[in-house]
This record gives structure tokens, C-alpha cells and sequence, in this order.
């Protein structure tokens, strides 16, 4: 049975491309759906800036007339600038279990890329490192945090059948946190924040929180500048991540350190798990959704941690015991047993083993892909 790709061109296509991934995950208990909405105006110029700098196209796999599959295609100007490689990217990859769906779906993404002068293609990888990003590769049977991924085990199998290999890879932890915390790690915590002159900065009130949004980000350019697959963001870049996101968040679980000069050098975004709220809400905010969200984030039983960051001048002094800990004390306070971490790089041994401190499993592993065009 032949595979019909059709380029997604309108707004119904925008909707089917968003629809599939909840039609290929029907009746999954572990996987997570995204909110429709912010899903279609992330794929339009008018709704991504990150089409100031992004190329892309998108496409919908079908076979006997149903979808079955999509894929996109990023050329990320900003990253190639700041690398010197030519790769693109292939993004929002699913398909259902079946090699000719992937292999036609990646095909056509491989051949709008080389049109583009590319020399190879990575992914799954974003717009940005904050977009989708990452394959999941191990732990299918463990519930993802809103900022990471799940996809199919068959996956991982049919992409190396076509060519394509390990470019690097995130692991994840699970952590079960101590009743109480150690009044060693509290008396050195003091000690390092009175020999840098370290404040750290607490928030009840999203409008407490606000003003630091932009100065979180500055930190996490600083902080992120080198990493793979990472550009700066740019003010509209900022603006746009500030408006999806911090709407959610619960101020309590956001910690910020200043310097003696009141500048931000290190901050840690916690949010309470809203994993099993969107699976209620189903893609929808609206009528029950946002409901769901909020019991989620007012009464937490699990804690994601989404970021962290800290400037390259401060990396080393201690300040990441500082923003755990003074995390770990809001968490202990709300009865919070169970924190998952986002991915980590593999290579980024130091934070492995920050985390293997506690009592933990590494229960997740998520991976891009690469492969040079010939």
C-alpha cells in the first residue's frame, strides 16, 4: 500500500498535524498530550518567532486516507551561524509502526534539507532547545514531566534501519527526598552565600516573580551558551517563552540567587508535576483543563525540575547546593516525596552525580539522531 505525504499548507492541516500524535497515542497511560492551541501557533511565523531565524516545512503522512505520521523540517540559521555545520533538522516526528510511513516521512524531510545546501540531518530537535527536542529511547514505562518526551519504543529500531545514529544523549532521574534536610547542607549552604555575598530571592506571588523573567534569561544564555543544539535567545524569543510559560508556574518553586550587585547569577524553576492534569485536559484548557492545572499546581504531589541555570563565573562556587536545597525546603513543606528532573547530557558528569546523591534511579534516556547525506 503506497504512503501519501501531503505539505501542511492550511489551517485544517495545522490542526490534523497537531490531531495525530493524539490518535497514535490513544489508550497510552504514559504519554502526555500538549494543549492543541499552543501546539498549531507553533508552527505558523505569526505565532513562533522563532521564525526570524528558523526555516520549516511540515508534512502529514497517509495511508488507505487516514494520517498516519508527521514530520517537520527546521533549518536554524542561528545555529548553523554559531557551529559553522550545515545540518538541519527534523522535528515532531510520529508514525505508527510501520517502516514504509517512517522512511517516507524522513524522506521527504532529507530532501527539502539537502534543497536547502545541508550537509547532514539531526534530531528530533526544536526550533530551539526549549521546543520539542530529543527521542525517548529507554523508560517507556515511567510518566514524562511536561518538558520532556515520550514516544513509541518502535521508534528508536526503524530510524537506525534508515541510516541514522546516535548524535548524544539526555538521561533523566527519578528522586525520593529525604524527610528532612541534613543540618550540614544547611550550615554550608549559609557559608557559601556569605563568602559570595549570595541573596537568595523567594516568591509568593506571580508578580513578584515577573520582573525577573527577563534576567532568568539572560542567566540561562549566559549559563547554556556552548550546549548542543542551544542558541541565545533574543528578546521576542524571551518575550514568547515568558507568555506560554510562566503563566504556569508556581512562584513558590522558583528560586533566584543575586549577587553583592543585585545582579541575578543563578536560578532553579521547579513546577509541581502538571503531567497527570493534561492528560485530564486532553489538548484542551477550556472547560475543564485549566481546572485540572490549577489543583495540580496549588497542590503538588511530584515536582518536576524544569531548569537551571548559572553564569559561567559562578559555576563551581556551590550556588547549586544553595538552589536545591532552598527548592528541596518549599518542597518538604508542601509533602513533596518525589521530584523528576528534565533531561541531562550524559557528558555533564557533574550534574549526574549531583543527583546521585540523593536516592534515585535514572529511569529515562532520551537521544538525537544524525546522519550525513551522501
Amino acid at each position: 500500500m503506497s504512503i501519501e505525504i501531503r505539505e501542511v499548507l492550511t489551517k485544517a492541516d495545522q490542526k490534523q498535524f497537531v490531531q495525530v500524535q493524539f490518535d497514535i497515542y490513544k489508550g497510552n497511560k504514559y504519554w502526555v498530550p500538549p494543549i492543541k492551541a499552543d501546539e498549531v501557533k507553533a508552527l505558523t511565523p505569526e505565532g513562533n518567532p522563532a521564525f526570524d531565524f528558523c526555516k520549516a516545512k511540515f508534512w502529514l503522512a497517509f495511508k488507505s486516507g487516514k494520517c498516519v505520521g508527521r514530520i517537520g523540517a527546521i533549518i536554524n540559521e542561528k545555529y548553523i551561524e554559531k557551529t559553522g555545520e550545515k545540518y538541519g533538522r527534523f522535528s515532531r516526528l510520529e508514525f505508527i509502526d510501520d517502516h514504509d510511513v517512517v522512511k517516507a516521512l524522513t524522506q521527504k524531510a532529507e530532501e527539502w534539507i539537502k534543497e536547502q545546501g545541508m550537509k547532514g540531518i539531526q534530531g528530533p530537535l526544536g526550533f530551539t532547545n526549549l521546543d520539542h527536542q530529543a527521542m525517548l529511547i529507554e523508560g517507556f514505562d515511567h510518566l514524562p514531566s511536561i518538558a520532556s518526551e515520550y514516544h513509541h519504543d518502535y521508534y528508536k529500531e526503524h530510524l537506525e534501519k534508515l541510516g541514522y545514529e546516535k548524535e548524544i544523549d539526555w538521561v533523566e532521574f527519578r528522586l525520593t527526598l529525604d524527610e528532612t534536610i541534613p543540618e550540614k547542607a544547611v550550615r554550608l549552604n549559609k557559608i557559601i552565600q556569605e563568602r559570595n555575598g549570595l541573596t537568595v530571592r523567594h516568591f509568593t506571588k506571580s508578580s513578584e516573580l515577573e520582573p525577573y523573567g527577563e534576567k532568568i534569561f539572560e542567566v540561562l544564555n549566559d549559563a547554556f551558551a556552548e550546549l548542543f543544539s542551544v542558541i541565545r535567545f533574543d528578546k521576542k524569543m524571551i518575550d514568547y517563552y515568558k507568555n506560554r510559560y510562566f503563566k504556569l508556574l508556581n512562584p513558590k518553586f522558583v528560586k533566584v540567587v543575586e549577587n553583592k550587585t543585585s545582579d541575578v547569577v543563578a536560578f532553579i524553576v521547579g513546577l509541581p508535576s502538571l503531567s497527570r492534569a493534561m492528560q485530564k485536559a486532553n489538548g484542551k484548557l477550556f472547560p475543564f483543563g485549566f481546572w485540572h492545572i490549577m489543583q495540580a499546581l496549588k497542590k503538588p504531589k511530584e515536582v518536576d525540575l524544569l531548569l537551571t541555570g548559572i553564569t559561567p563565573d559562578m559555576q563551581g562556587s556551590g550556588v547549586a547546593a544553595i538552589l536545591i536545597t532552598e527548592l528541596q525546603q518549599v518542597m518538604l513543606e508542601h509533602g513533596v516525596k518525589h521530584v523528576e528532573t528534565t533531561g541531562i547530557f550524559e557528558t555533564n558528569q557533574k550534574a549526574i552525580q549531583n543527583w546521585k546523591n540523593y536516592n534515585h534511579i535514572q529511569h529515562k534516556r532520551k537521544r538525537c539522531f544524525k546522519k550525513d547525506f551522501k
